[in-house]
């Protein structure tokens, strides 16, 4: 019995990692995306409109 509840940690914290991975994975490829997208128009970053004051400043990742 033991053995049992051992096998079934061992094999939540296996699923656990593995979504915490696809997750990161899912994350850093955005991330090179717009990197790459940013490369290609030779752009700085994206600007963003400021409610209150209706400026637009660079967004900061």
């Amino acid at each position: 019995m033991p053995q049992l509840i051992f096998l079934i940690l061992i094999g939540l914290v296996a699923w656990y990692g593995y979504r915490s991975f696809k997750r990161e994975a899912a994350r850093v490829s955005q991330r090179i995306r717009q990197a790459e997208k940013e490369a290609q128009t030779r752009a700085q970053g994206t600007l963003v409109q400021d409610p209150k004051t209706g400026e637009y400043h660079v967004r900061k990742d």
